[in-house]
């Protein structure tokens, strides 16, 4: 493949690139409120405003939910808009993501992955956007700076198009990559201009030609119910769009996105299944055991909403085991993805064991000996057949007697 596009490999944190790929898609408005440890992004977009360097209605709200309130009004009137946030003030927005998403509105949001209160915690896991899972909008995850960088970029696409129209949340994890300094691969801005587009809204409330009105009564009588479905099947139809968007990005970039990546999966027994930074760290592993003569593999999974069932399935059905790592915990059901991929795996013939593995709350550092214990555990119950521990936990500190 040759790429023709011009680029410039710079140094950049995580928060420095979403706020780059923010400049140069250039939106209509940003609307930011500024929350630990996603402050520099709402920082560097205010800057490059005041510099003279992005030409954007950037307004100052006085908190998240109004932040998330501006950008469903600015979609709706037909302008193409951008907002970031992090763990409480993701949760402060919960009422108006619903409204963004049952509103078709296809605003792109950045969300710095903190851990959510109590105790208070400005550290990293995903129990905040794990939390708006079944909010309607399409969710991103992203293991290092480029990734996220990227990830904006084609966000904007995949919410844009006309057979999805749906929110875009990229997510990445807090200061790990969001103040973590790495090597960043930008697009010179002409060619993130000509790839994004200029937004063509189905609807603008101020058009005053063509009517239209948004966010009606729907009761009892109404076509909730239908609405609902037709917003089900624009996420059902996004896999496919994520898909294109994807090879597209390829052909300008050479760097390829799809619905997750396969790492020395095509002749493992055991593997896991990890999203976000944690994956570079398992991956080391998995070249470590592998030169140990184990049959260990990984599944980096991107897109969580809509969660690709029959492709997980289809990637994952020759293991013996898997384990999968979140970042999170629904009480009673381990992690949320273990509990979505065990569901996905279940009409599989002879299926694989699948067991949890919580790792990483409030920020505990996931370290090689953690991902090690993992694929420990996989190898025994590839080798007895006995699962012993449904839901373990890497990393916890043992109570002492």
């Amino acid at each position: 493949m040759i790429i023709k596009t011009e680029r410039k490999v710079t140094i950049f944190t995580g928060n420095q690139a979403i706020a780059e790929a923010m400049r140069q898609i250039n939106p209509d408005v940003a609307a930011v409120y500024p929350i630990t440890p996603q402050t520099d992004i709402a920082e560097r977009l205010s800057a490059f405003v005041a510099d003279g360097l992005l030409n954007v209605v950037y307004v100052p709200v006085e908190s998240e939910h109004s932040a998330m309130s501006a950008c469903v009004g600015a979609a709706a009137a037909g302008a193409r808009a951008v907002t970031a946030t992090s763990s409480q003030g993701l949760v402060y927005m919960q009422e108006v993501l619903y409204i963004a998403s049952g509103l078709r509105l296809p605003i792109v949001m950045a969300n710095v992955n903190r851990a959510l209160s109590a105790p208070i915690n400005i550290h990293c896991d995903h129990s905040d956007s794990m939390g708006a899972r079944d909010s309607g909008w399409i969710q991103l995850y992203s293991e290092n700076a480029q990734e996220a960088y990227d990830n904006v970029l084609q966000a904007v696409r995949i919410a844009e198009h006309e057979d999805v129209r749906l929110p875009v949340m990229v997510n990445m994890d807090g200061f790990i990559v969001s103040h973590g300094s790495e090597v960043v691969e930008l697009l010179d801005d002409k060619y993130v201009t000509e790839f994004v587009g200029e937004y063509q809204p189905a609807f603008s409330l101020l058009d005053v030609e063509h009517t239209v009105t948004i966010g009606p009564f729907d009761g009892l009588h109404g076509h909730f119910f239908e609405h609902k479905k037709a917003q089900i099947e624009a996420m059902d139809r996004a896999r496919g769009v994520i898909l294109d968007v994807g090879k597209e990005f390829a052909s300008l970039t050479g760097r390829s996105y799809g619905l997750f990546e396969e790492y020395r999966l095509a002749d493992a027994e055991v593997a896991v299944v990890v999203l976000n930074s944690a994956a570079g760290t398992c991956k080391i592993v998995v070249d470590e055991l592998r030169e140990q003569g184990l049959p260990v593999g990984l599944l980096k999974l991107r897109v969580f909403r809509p969660f690709p069932s029959a492709e997980m399935a289809d990637a994952l059905r020759n293991l013996k085991a898997i384990g999968v790592l979140d970042r999170s915990v629904s009480p009673g059901l381990g992690g949320p993805v273990f509990a979505e991929l065990r569901s996905a795996l279940f009409d599989v013939g002879a299926r694989p064991k699948v067991v949890s593995f919580i790792y990483g709350l409030g920020g505990r550092e996931f370290r090689p000996e953690h991902a090690r214990e993992a694929f420990s555990s996989l190898l025994d119950i590839n080798k007895t057949g006995l699962v012993n521990n449904l839901v373990s936990y890497l990393g916890i500190r043992r109570r002492q007697p």
